[in-house]
């Protein structure tokens, strides 16, 4: 009786073991995750990821210049 106690609690220490995750050995390097990069006031950022002026800064470059407004 007392081996089949033994046995139980070995086979129920053995079983969890098993279930756990293993640790990740290397963590991240950067401790700080860049979610989005920002083009600035006027830009927009196309389909490739550069970014481009919108027509308002154009048109705003264009008055400081005194060209037209």
């Amino acid at each position: 009786m007392i081996r089949l106690a033994c046995a139980a609690v070995a086979l129920a220490l053995v079983s969890s073991a098993q279930a756990m995750p293993p640790v990740p050995l290397q963590q991240p390097d950067e401790i700080v995750i860049q979610v989005r990069e920002d083009c600035g006031p006027g830009m927009r950022r196309t389909e490739n990821g550069n970014c481009i002026r919108t027509a308002a800064r154009r048109r705003a470059g264009r008055c400081a210049r005194g060209i037209s407004c």
